[in-house]
């Protein structure tokens, strides 16, 4: 909901700010746990590491080759292996084809082998990711925003991709500087070492930038962050805010956040402006020491006298110079991005390290065939410790029996059905299903007999078909049909373009809400449970629809055994028990009529809820 003038944004954006830290360039238990990833495709990493050497030997022997061909072509090669002159000449230009096809094949077998592997590694980590966040408790997705999960599958692992292809191009550089700097060396090595006296300068400058731009680059991700969070979340209270008519104040506060982010770009641009005309000039220097003492170090006769240097190699210096400090531009802008990539890392193996809070027992057995006996047992219960949701609570349910919840809210209704489906573990007492501790069993083998209808219909993008089977896949398309006739909503799907094999959008928002509910039902019919769990499944529909599911459910709930919390009169009169809860705690239990003559809660409730709704209903039938 949209509030206070500021999307409500603070929380949030403290939030997506906390995704956005970034961490050290290297960050060793990262490394170790991306191995088990990337050891599958170690032949493709070799291929890449092999592909890399020989694409960096190319880079760095151009040079070389091109002060060979100067000095050939003048007559002056201390190399007598390839001739002088033509023959030299045309030698040169054979090998620098040679090197040059080198070059393409190495760099496109280094970036393919290199994307296969980074997109294996992703797959398997989202995989992974998605599997472990399924196995999670819903306490966990209570305490857990939606959006830093996203962040952490979306964000954190494509940040990841990035990873792999930066480390072969951060290699690669390092390489290139070490080959640029032995090749100076051996060219001519009191030139060399001249050439490089720059070095130091560039260092001290590289520390310094690297102190103020990280925190303008951190500045930047802290900022798009927040503006992402008021997008979000002024486009998902749309409705809210179309209803208030706030556009144009929501568009003010979204510029304030809008405008500190261009501010922290400007200033995150200042200092990446201000560092490569300081290497420029580096450069420059470098190369004006080169030509100013190489110079005079040229001769025509170096090969017979060690004061003298050819001409070619005087032009491979000033090439060599040049190329020096490409890698140094790289690594530089590489530098914040392995960071980032490290703490994404960081981040993907801390969820990853989340151990569930309810897993089933190592020595849990399979539930057998349900006869449907619930019993709660001196549970007691609580979502914040010290906060008691239920307390001690006791209650039977008989096979084939349907129990009625009511309570007001916060009574602990819903909390009953979550704990006897195991979304939440409880702390004290135990719940038994035939007798059998539902905590000594999997989960799955429970729950595989048991169906829930919840309040808000959820319904996925899919068929109509797939739908109504969703788990249940075995399920002939006749069972399909026969759980929708069942539940009164085959009409309907009838109605519809393409009948069962019809596509629903997101949360089934193509159908009506009522119709959604059908299918609901449907859903859990097709499983023959042998408990099903009804929570306010009729509370949003309306009367025609409410109707058709009272209808169905005589049909449905014979012979299962059947908790259902429900609001409306139809549902709760025809409950062959009505347990009414306050508290967390059973402070009645019996028959409708036998609870109103008793003028308890139920009987206040019922004054107070029910009597106008039963009094309207009779003016309808008359």
């Amino acid at each position: 909901m949209i509030s206070g003038g500021s999307f409500g944004g603070h929380s949030a954006a403290r939030g997506h700010a906390d995704e956005e830290v970034f961490g050290a360039v290297y960050d060793q238990k990262v490394i170790l746990r991306l191995l088990p990833y990337i050891t599958p495709y170690k032949k493709m990493v070799g291929i890449a590491f092999f592909a890399m050497i020989i694409y960096t030997l190319t880079q760095v022997g151009v040079p070389w080759l091109i002060a060979l061909g100067i000095d050939t072509a003048l007559g002056v090669s201390s190399i007598s292996v390839i001739g002088k002159g033509q023959s030299g000449l045309n030698m040169i230009i054979v090998v620098f084809f040679v090197v040059a096809i080198l070059n393409w094949v190495s760099n496109y077998s280094q970036q393919f082998a290199m994307e296969k592997v980074g997109q294996g590694v992703l797959f398997n980590l989202r995989r992974g990711l998605f599997g472990h966040v399924q196995k999670q408790s819903l306490s966990y997705f209570d305490k857990t925003e939606v959006g830093r999960l996203m962040s952490r599958v979306q964000g954190d692992v494509g940040q990841l991709q990035e990873f792999s292809a930066l480390v072969v191009m951060t290699l690669g550089e390092l390489l290139s500087l070490v080959g640029i700097v032995v090749a100076l060396l051996l060219l001519d090595l009191e030139l060399g070492l001249i050439t490089m006296t720059v070095i130091p300068v560039l260092t001290l400058i590289m520390v310094v930038w690297q102190r103020f731009a990280r925190r303008s680059f951190i500045e930047v991700r802290r900022c798009i962050a927040i503006v992402n969070a008021a997008f979000n979340e002024n486009i998902s209270g749309v409705r809210v805010v179309l209803g208030l008519n706030r556009q144009n104040k929501n568009l003010k506060v979204f510029d304030d956040k809008n405008l500190d982010h261009r501010h922290s770009n400007i200033l995150a641009s200042r200092y990446t402006a201000g560092l490569m005309p300081s290497v420029d000039i580096l450069t420059s220097m470098s190369i004006c020491l080169a030509l100013l003492f190489g110079a005079s170090m040229v001769g025509l006769n170096g090969s017979e006298n060690n004061d003298f240097i050819e001409p070619g190699v005087l032009v491979a210096f000033v090439m060599y110079i040049q190329r020096f400090f490409d890698p140094i531009r790289n690594l530089t802008m590489q530098y914040t991005q392995l960071q980032r990539s490290m703490a994404s890392g960081a981040r993907i193996f801390d969820l990853m390290d989340q151990k569930p809070e309810m897993e089933d027992d190592m020595n849990a057995g399979e539930m057998p065939s349900l006869n449907g006996k619930v019993e709660f047992s001196n549970v007691s219960f609580s979502y914040v410790p010290g906060e008691e949701v239920l307390s001690s609570f006791n209650m039977v349910v008989n096979p084939g029996e349907t129990v009625a919840l009511v309570g007001p809210t916060g009574a602990g209704k819903t909390s009953v059905i979550s704990l006897l489906t195991r979304l939440y573990d409880y702390k004290d007492g135990d719940i038994l299903v035939d007798g059998i501790s539902i905590n000594s069993v999997t989960r799955k083998s429970l729950i595989s007999q048991m169906s829930v209808v919840l309040q808000d219909p959820y319904l996925f993008s899919g068929s109509v078909k797939e739908n109504i089977k969703y788990e249940n896949l075995h399920v002939s398309d006749g069972s399909v049909v026969a759980a929708a006739k069942t539940v009164g909503a085959h009409q309907f799907v009838m109605n519809l373009p393409d009948g069962y094999d019809t596509l629903l959008t997101e949360r089934g928002s193509n159908i009506s809400l009522g119709e959604r509910q059908l299918l609901s039902f449907a859903r859990a019919i097709i499983a023959d449970p042998r408990i099903l769990i009804l929570d306010e499944a009729t509370a949003n529909v309306d009367s025609y629809t409410e109707a058709q599911i009272q209808a169905a459910l005589s049909g449905l709930l014979k012979d299962r055994t059947a908790i259902v919390i429900a609001h409306r009169l139809s549902t709760i009169r025809g409950a062959d028990k009505i347990v009414v809860m306050d508290k967390g705690n059973v402070v009645e239990s019996g028959k409708h009529d036998d609870l109103i003559t008793n003028s308890g809660l139920y009987s206040r409730l019922y004054e107070k809820n029910f009597s106008s709704l039963e009094s309207d209903s009779e003016v309808r039938r008359v």
